[in-house]
């Protein structure tokens, strides 16, 4: 498939670009919240700016997206069938207020208060009730609503959950395939590798979390790869070298955005730019800050991968990271020369 899928922020939405508004198949808002076992959405006046979008491309979709890290609610909402219930029903009720296309369900995570959020033994089954509580509403409210996850990339969530029965509910799924590096680590590492590097501390890599995926039972073709345009930044590292799989006095935070690299760091201010050829994946050294990020050459690869691979699409997190108006449009234009290259 050839989709491209972009979160972007509710304030957000009034400053996007034209052009990358046309690039988009589909806008997942973030984020809608759960309160009160319902879903809800502080519009802050986001219907013109909605509107503005449709104008210029009609054929977009466009979801809610609900939940995000550290978004409590969903665990005590899906307890019981009241509370799925309220759930499924103010989603449907979302949809049509505002005239969207769907629901993106992105609950990190099920079984788990790593986020410092409520968590449940049951969360695994009440997880598949919720998806099928909220598909048969919205397939009630008809206009073909779609409904799509955001997942975690690795067996944290697939050891949490059951894909097999869950996909049947779902109109694809939305591999967070980063921060797979970083936020709990004092050692260097690529965050969003395409592949297992030996230099890694961890093997969690793009390829791992699609295999485990489809091997849970999730086809391949509902299947989108998540792509990072942010970076993740490890300070003070020791040892010299190019600073890959070192260890840092920090662990890996949250680092500039691409539009930040390009202007300050990418080729100045002392970083040089390394390749590390088998995780697919650049990373920034400028002897003491290392910095994990994605750029053309590797979201190359990871559309090539998909391609190969037969995956429904790309999803990127997020807009508002893509401050120099680059990243978007140069996705749409791989997309189109990869699709075109095959008619031929």
């Amino acid at each position: 498939m050839n989709k491209i899928i972009g979160y972007v922020g509710t304030r957000d939405l009034a400053g996007m670009r034209n052009a990358d508004i046309r690039s988009l198949d589909v806008i997942n808002i973030a984020f809608g919240q759960v309160k009160d076992s319902r879903m809800v959405w502080e519009e802050t006046g986001a219907k013109e700016a909605l509107e503005r979008i449709r104008g210029i491309h009609p054929g977009i979709k466009i979801l809610l997206s609900v939940g995000g890290w550290g978004a409590d609610g969903f665990s005590q909402a899906s307890r019981t069938g009241e509370g799925r219930d309220n759930m499924a029903r103010s989603a449907a009720e979302l949809v049509q207020e505002y005239g969207l296309d769907g629901i993106d369900i992105d609950w990190e995570y099920p079984g788990t208060s790593l986020a410092g959020i409520g968590s449940d033994p049951e969360d695994k089954e009440n997880f598949t009730r919720l998806l099928r509580a909220v598909r048969e509403k919205l397939d009630r409210a008809g206009n073909g609503y779609m409904l799509t996850i955001a997942a975690g990339g690795d067996t944290y969530f697939t050891a949490q959950t059951n894909m097999k029965e869950a996909i049947r509910y779902l109109d694809y799924v939305q591999l967070m395939a980063y921060d797979l590096q970083g936020g709990f680590q004092k050692v260097t590492g690529h965050h969003a590798a395409l592949f297992f590097g030996r230099r890694n501390l961890s093997d969690a890599c793009a390829d791992k979390a699609v295999r485990l995926f489809m091997e849970a039972g999730v086809p391949a073709e509902k299947i989108v790869l998540g792509i990072p345009f942010y970076s993740r930044k490890w300070e003070d590292v020791k040892g010299g070298g190019t600073g890959l799989g070192q260890e840092a006095l920090t662990v890996g935070g949250y680092g500039p955005d691409y539009g930040e690299l390009t202007a300050s760091y990418i080729g100045k201010n002392g970083y040089c730019r390394y390749w590390d050829e088998e995780a697919k994946a650049p990373y920034l050294f400028d002897g003491k800050t290392f910095i994990s990020y994605e750029d053309p050459v590797s979201i190359t690869e990871k559309i090539t991968y998909c391609r190969e691979k037969g995956l429904y699409g790309i999803m990127y997190w997020e807009y508002k990271c893509d401050s120099a108006g680059v990243l978007t449009g140069f996705i749409r234009g791989k997309m189109d020369r990869l699709a075109e290259e095959r008619r031929k």
